[in-house]
């Protein structure tokens, strides 16, 4: 989301695009200054009701905070209506408590012993934040496939060479950034929450449904595709039901038997995963965590063959199909009509899911964070590493 200008007027793009200019913020800290070697600032989007991004995001707060560190979260930009206590009250509402107070605009931000960008814009801001010992950029996907190739993709993919520490959302990106950028780089892992994902009553069980993850907002969840092979399965297995859920699709015409659940709050998660029989969950980019979540309930996934959904799913917890309307199809009505089969995937998927843990991959987000003062120095403000 690029910087707030005010509505009805043209577009500025010069003003959008302010962020990016090379504009340090603060004085560097010196060898004499007391910055708290707990304190983690962490350069967020605003925040988003339903955002996977933003939850991943605070339940790492959340452990950082059980560890001892003193994060705060940072909302960089120019936002005239949004105030500290409504983005405190949109964390504690949305998603969970936290300690963490919240300050907008980098210039608002206190000095910190490590500063984390979240985003590709506000890596900008991290960059041009100077109070700070160390920079780390927590990178959940590869944000330059959020656009089709132009300025915002270039923009996003440059901000990899700006030498931050990366922590990546699993090894697929770890090893991306290290190999094509130069990144220091330390992924951790996925996991579940055990308190809200786990197998549910099946209220139809005679009803065959298919639960798919439809997002047309985000174009790496392939929502055209999905539609596309759910036609096919519902022509092949007439009866079957398709239960969508993710986003508002009114304004599509579904030619199908449907239910469109929209955004779901994450406490009526589990019951709806729990009533299907199959998931359909396509990644063009990095997995989210719904194939992990869908196997905690006992739901077996169907998903595309790509590197980026191989470094977690395989043969042995999922079914992978090359990403054509037939062959997802096929995978999708193989497991419909085959209960043996479906039931031994769903029993691997969940000792996939049960082998994680959010705890461990918490503790290493800590581990990755204390071991910084041993990591080589950042390039002067506004200089990048080249690969």
């Amino acid at each position: 989301m690029l910087r707030q200008q005010p509505l009805f007027t043209k577009t500025d793009i010069v003003h959008a695009h302010r962020f990016m200019q090379d504009a340090p913020v603060g004085a560097p800290l010196r060898a004499e200054d007391a910055v708290p070697a707990n304190s983690v600032n962490w350069f967020i989007p605003p925040v988003g009701r339903g955002s996977g991004g933003h939850l991943n995001i605070f339940r790492f707060v959340r452990y950082l905070e059980q560890q001892g560190f003193e994060c705060r979260i940072i909302v960089p930009g120019d936002w005239p209506t949004l105030t500290p206590a409504i983005v405190e009250n949109e964390i504690q509402s949305w998603f969970f408590p936290l300690k963490a107070r919240a300050y907008i605009g980098t210039e608002n931000a206190p000095p910190a012993h490590i500063s984390i960008a979240t985003a590709w814009h506000t890596a900008y801001d991290v960059r041009n934040f100077q109070p700070t010992r160390h920079k780390c950029y927590f990178v959940q996907d590869f944000e330059p496939w959020f656009f089709a190739s132009g300025a915002s993709s270039t923009f996003a993919e440059e901000t990899y060479r700006f030498g931050f520490t990366g922590i990546t959302a699993g090894t697929w990106l770890a090893g991306l950034l290290k190999d094509e950028y130069g990144m220091v780089t330390y992924p951790v892992g996925f996991s579940y929450d055990r308190e809200l994902y786990k197998p549910m009553p099946r209220r139809d069980p005679d009803t065959k449904r298919v639960f798919f993850y439809a997002r047309p907002n985000t174009p790496r969840r392939a929502f055209e595709l999905g539609v596309l092979v759910l036609n096919e399965v519902a022509k092949r297995l007439p009866g079957t039901v398709i239960a969508f859920a993710g986003a508002d699709l009114s304004n599509y015409t579904i030619p199908f038997e449907h239910t469109n659940f929209g955004i779901v709050d994450l406490a009526d998660l589990p019951d709806l995963y729990a009533q299907c029989d199959v998931a359909l969950v396509l990644s063009f980019s990095n997995l989210s965590l719904l194939p992990l979540e869908l196997m905690a309930c006992g739901v077996p996934v169907v998903s595309n063959k790509a590197p980026c959904t191989e470094w977690l799913l395989d043969e042995s917890n999922s079914t992978l199909a090359q990403p054509t309307v037939g062959a997802l199809a096929d995978a999708v009505c193989e497991l419909l009509e085959d209960p043996k089969k479906a039931d031994s995937l769903r029993q691997a998927g969940f000792a996939c899911a049960a082998a994680t843990d959010w705890a461990v991959e918490g503790q290493r987000m800590g581990d990755i964070l204390r071991n910084l003062d041993h990591t080589a120095p950042l390039p002067p403000a506004g200089q990048a590493l080249t690969a």
